[in-house]
């Protein structure tokens, strides 16, 4: 088919500017990929839905150099406590407190280099489009509608709508990516489908201001509080500077939507403290599990919550999508650079869609236990009878939520088993996804991490194409063969030489290919001669026979 003349012309169009489209933009951005994000919205709403930005997804800011300024925004300093108390109501009886939830302690840990982060989703945003806007290839373009899109053999056309004028401009580009949300136009123009459950439950989120709140209930600083109580089973915590808290309860009658007065009163009747709280926002949403049928139509793609949904138990529905655009970003560059090939886009959905999966499974479980789940009949009494409820209910929180809130195995030891460009070592069938991290350095591993003085991180020493970590013989002739096979394919390699035993113990190899990700795409003790970076880099028609 082809296309009609278009109004502009740039390598990637972005549909969306939320955590998962910005990443893009600056995963492109760094990589001198020209893009254009389109946003309709010009401002984003008060009511956040992620607040835990995972130990990953400050992994990759770090990447980018931003880490520490998204540190700068914790609302209560790095070093605020991310304990999640269950109690009985803000003014009642603790049950279980889960201290250092979600790897939250700014405290050095050698199983990865940044901590996780306790911040509402448009902080994390604000510095995202920070990042972005300092890249002159990556345009911001706020008060734009994504209407449709044409496919040529070489290029995408996609139109889109000024809000103000309503003038449509047809813009051309090499790719164009769907990171428009749960409702995204883009998943819904390449004909995919959602599949999975919708309607796991209805809930209702509350933003409000409550100056005294903190200091009026005797549980101690903490993210998060889960309320058990007959009145109103919720979770409720702080946000954000200036007294700002959110507040959700888990059981609602069928259609219920709150007045400010009535959002007020369950707020009191739920904490037990009466308080002239302000309500801010308050909207309804709907937890499900859903996954796109496919990622992919030629040269379009769907990234973040425009391809999979799940409750938000755990956390992972931001920093899946930042990751998506990572994967996605560096194999979108390399094709467009020249040194990555077809089955490099073809790996985005292969490698990402089985991980969603089961981060989705992870979420749903999470979700099958939620406050009104816990609530027993007198678990508030001052009785011998409600003593023993309150034990028998806290051993059920001890045994069924640790998991969500101790879950680093989730956040980092996925693995890309069935990807078309990962040298596999016949590991594969022996894994399994574990709420536990055990650092492992098989193909299609996240590289495990080691630091390697004060402050440097092993991930630092990586360079922005494929790096090889040497661990011994740096002089060897199959290292020569390797940077001698780098040059000739014209593929981005950095030879990084480590006196390390440690490390080589850890790694099970004196050679390890580590892509522009951080996950490694082969190990060995020598190099081999079958074009290695051909086939990590997705050109395996180039491949010698």
């Amino acid at each position: 088919m082809s296309l009609q003349k278009p109004n502009e012309r740039t390598q990637v169009v972005i549909v969306g500017a939320g955590p998962t489209g910005l990443s893009l933009a600056i995963e492109l951005g760094s990589r001198s990929i020209s893009c254009i994000v389109v946003e309709r919205d010009e401002k984003r709403g008060p009511a956040p839905r992620a607040k835990t930005t995972h130990v990953r997804t400050r992994e990759l800011m770090r990447r980018w150099g931003i880490a520490d300024d998204l540190a700068k925004l914790a609302p209560f300093g790095v070093d605020y406590p991310s304990d999640i108390h269950f109690v009985t109501r803000l003014n009642g009886r603790e049950l279980v407190c889960f201290k250092d939830a979600l790897s939250c302690s700014p405290d050095r840990d050698e199983r990865y280099s940044e901590h996780g982060q306790w911040v509402p989703q448009y902080k994390v945003e604000a510095v995202l489009k920070s990042k972005a806007k300092t890249f002159p290839n990556v345009e911001l373009r706020y008060g734009a509608e994504f209407v449709d899109f044409v496919q040529g053999a070489d290029s995408v056309q996609a139109n889109i709508r000024c809000a103000k004028t309503g003038v449509i401009q047809a813009v051309e580009a090499d790719y164009l990516v769907g990171a428009d949300g749960s409702g995204s136009p883009v998943r819904e123009a390449i004909g995919a489908k959602m599949v999975g459950v919708y309607g796991l439950s209805r809930n209702y989120n509350i933003i409000f201001r409550a100056p005294g709140l903190a200091e009026a209930h005797p549980h101690g600083p903490g993210i998060m509080f889960w309320q058990i109580n007959a009145d109103a089973p919720s979770t409720i915590g702080p946000m954000d500077e200036g007294d700002l808290w959110f507040f959700s309860p888990t059981k609602l009658p069928p259609d219920k939507f709150f007045t400010e007065d009535e959002a007020i009163e369950i707020i009191k009747k739920s904490t037990g403290i009466d308080l002239p709280y302000e309500i801010i926002s308050s909207d309804v949403w709907i937890a499900s599990r859903l996954l796109a049928d496919r990622y992919r139509l030629d040269r379009v793609f769907l990234a973040g919550d425009a391809c999979h949904l799940h409750p938000p138990f755990g956390g992972y529905g931001m920093n899946m999508g930042v990751a998506d655009s990572v994967d996605l970003g560096w194999k979108l560059a390399g094709v467009l650079q020249g040194w990555g090939g077809p089955a490099l886009l073809d790996s985005y959905e292969a490698e990402r869609r089985p991980v969603h999966d089961m981060v989705l499974k992870e979420a749903e479980s999470n979700h099958s236990v939620l406050p009104n789940q816990l609530f027993r009949q007198g678990i508030e009494d001052d009785t011998p009878e409600g003593e023993a409820i309150r034990e028998e209910v806290s051993e059920i929180i001890r045994a069924s939520k640790a998991g969500e809130f101790y879950a680093l195995g989730v956040v980092l030891g996925l693995r890309y088993c069935n990807s078309p460009v990962i040298v596999r070592d016949g590991t594969e069938p022996d894994w399994a996804m574990s709420r536990d991290y055990e650092p492992s350095a098989a193909p299609g591993s996240l590289a495990p991490h080691a630091w390697l003085d004060d402050d440097k991180s092993l991930y630092d020493l990586f360079g922005e194409g494929f790096t090889l970590l040497v661990f011994k013989d740096p002089d060897a002739d199959d290292i020569k063969a390797a940077r001698e096979e780098a040059r000739r394919s014209d593929t981005p390699l950095k030879v990084v030489e480590l006196e390390h035993s440690e490390l080589a113990e850890r790694y099970e190899a004196s050679r390890v290919l580590i892509r522009p990700d951080q996950f490694v795409a082969w190990r060995g003790d020598v190099w081999p001669d079958d074009d290695l970076l051909c086939f990590a880099s997705g050109k395996q028609e180039e491949i010698r026979s």
